[in-house]
């Protein structure tokens, strides 16, 4: 019974470290969308048609984004989310 505690405490801890950690890791940086190359986007993109990282298909999509440095974005040619929705739904009403 003891060993079932303590593979349980240690897969708490391991859940809450990387609950915890996460929101570190991301501290002042900012996803920039329009600046990601084909295949090296953090994760999914605008329009849902993938969610990992690596799969976009196209340079500076603007529906594909970039982790940066916070208020580096524009300047490096990007767009914040706000802007990049606003392009999308554009686009998709446009067609």
């Amino acid at each position: 019974m003891n060993h079932k505690r303590t593979i349980a405490a240690a897969a708490l801890a391991m859940a809450l470290t990387t609950v915890v950690s996460a929101p570190v890791h991301a501290a002042g940086k900012e996803k920039c969308y329009g600046i990601a190359a084909a295949g090296q986007n953090d994760c999914g993109n605008l329009a849902g048609t993938h969610s990992c990282a690596g799969q976009s298909t196209m340079d500076k999509d603007p529906g594909e984004w970039k982790l940066v440095a916070k208020g580096s974005c524009e300047s490096m040619g990007g767009m914040l989310k706000d802007e990049a929705k606003k392009r999308y739904e554009e686009k998709k009403r446009n067609g």
